[in-house]
């Protein structure tokens, strides 16, 4: 069973059209909170996202470009901000189709089946799986595994974001600012000592593979893992 987000604060709205979509075979989700979207999304793990333009917080312009930094799902925005700026904008910020209220359920439907056969039915392309290397480390972001020399830990959302930010820059230091940017959109109110808790959770990790050493702490800046595919890496303390 395919998979739907619904990103809509008209509750009754988001009722009826969820309840349409269920009927027609679809799992539905509709997000309640909208201060972490993105965070719903990547627990949800949906084939497809429905998002209104106007939200709290922010709007569905902005829940796009995040969304799209970590899946190309496809986005369908569905607003009653029916000018042709506003359908640029979208498109612009990363969405597929852009469907203006009010509007009838069987255009919905058809429009997200047609999309969702062109992401991952007979026309969609092979998309091949995302892997980030380090030497004998494979990290797959999108299913959360790390890989070191055969073995196999899994990890949370969180991991392996903060994983990745350190992959990406293996044998570099990677500030705490930095890695609680990517982690968190809004740092200011995420306690320093969170990401000491990420850290530590990561360092078990890596032990269990077999790979505790190649995390280090550069006190004052942040942290650095080796990088494994320089051998210069192996004469390090």
């Amino acid at each position: 069973m395919q998979s739907i987000l619904l990103v809509e604060d008209d509750a009754k709205l988001a009722g009826l059209l969820g309840e349409y979509l269920i009927r027609n075979g679809f799992q539905v989700q509709i997000v309640a909170d909208f201060r972490h979207v993105l965070d719903e999304f990547m627990q949800f793990g949906p084939d497809l996202v429905l998002m209104d333009v106007n939200l709290p917080q922010f709007d569905g312009y902005y829940w796009c470009r995040q969304i799209r930094s970590h899946s190309i799902c496809p986005i369908l925005f569905i607003s009653a901000r029916d000018s042709g700026m506003d359908q640029v904008m979208a498109l612009e910020h990363g969405a597929d189709d852009y469907i203006t209220k009010p509007f009838q359920y069987e255009v919905v439907l058809a429009k997200v089946r047609s999309h969702l056969r062109r992401a991952y039915g007979m026309y969609a392309a092979v998309q091949p799986e995302m892997k980030v290397k380090n030497g004998s480390m494979l990290l797959y972001p999108e299913r959360y595994v790390l890989e070191f020399d055969g073995r196999s830990v899994e990890l949370t959302q969180k991991e392996s974001v903060l994983v990745e930010a350190l992959m990406a820059k293996a044998g570099r230091v990677v500030g705490r600012e930095r890695l609680l940017e990517l982690m968190w959109e809004d740092q200011h109110f995420i306690d320093d000592n969170t990401l000491n808790v990420y850290i530590t959770r990561v360092r078990r990790k890596l032990k269990d593979l077999g790979a505790e050493e190649v995390l280090e702490t550069v006190r004052g800046a942040g942290y650095r893992l080796l990088d494994l595919e320089s051998p210069v890496q192996e004469d390090r303390q």
